[in-house]
C-alpha cells in the first residue's frame, strides 16, 4: 500500500489500529516513533544494480497505557515529513517490535491496518539458473534400472 492509500484510509476512520499476522491487535497505546523514507542501494546476485525506496513506519509500545494516536495526529506526522524530508509516494514499510524487529507490508481491511509478512526472492533468477517451473515428474515414471541406489550399489 502507498503512502497516498494510508492517507486516504486515515481520513476514513475514527481510529487507528493495526493487526499482526498471527491475528493479534499491536497494542492500542502503541506510538509511531518514525516516519521516514529508506533508500536501500544494492547490487543483486545477477549483478544488476538496483534502487528500492519504501516509506517506513516505526510503531513502538511503552508504558503509557492511556495512550492513543488518532488518525488526524498521524496524518500531521506523515504531512510533516513529507515537507520536511520530501518523502515520495512510495510503498509503506511498518517497523514493529517482535523477537526482534520484524518489517511488514501494510493492507487494509475496511477497519484495520494489516501488517503483512514479508517474503524474501532472488531478483535475478533468470541469471542463477533457477527454473521458472518446479519440474513435475511422477515417479511411476521413473526408470528404475538408472537409480544409483540399488542394494549394494555402495551409493547408500
Amino acid at each position: 500500500m502507498k503512502l497516498s492509500e494510508v492517507k486516504e484510509k486515515l481520513n476514513s476512520i475514527s481510529e487507528v489500529s493495526f493487526v499482526l499476522p498471527n491475528g493479534t491487535h499491536v497494542p492500542a497505546h502503541f506510538h509511531v516513533t518514525e516516519v521516514g523514507e529508506i533508500t536501500k542501494h544494492f547490487i543483486d546476485c545477477g549483478g544488476t544494480v538496483r534502487i528500492e525506496k519504501v516509506v517506513n513506519f516505526q510503531l513502538w509500545e511503552a508504558n503509557d497505557f492511556d495512550h492513543r494516536l488518532a488518525p488526524q495526529k498521524l496524518l500531521n506526522i506523515i504531512q510533516l515529513s513529507e515537507k520536511i524530508l520530501n518523502i515520495g509516494d512510495y510503498e509503506v514499510e511498518v517497523e514493529y517490535q517482535t523477537e526482534t524487529i520484524g518489517k511488514f507490508n501494510i493492507d487494509f481491511n475496511g477497519t484495520n491496518f494489516l501488517l503483512v509478512n514479508k517474503q524474501t526472492n532472488c531478483l535475478a533468477q533468470d541469471k542463477c539458473g533457477i527454473p521458472t517451473e518446479k519440474l513435475k515428474v511422477n515417479l511411476k515414471d521413473i526408470n528404475k534400472t538408472e537409480s544409483c541406489c540399488t542394494p549394494g550399489g555402495g551409493c547408500c
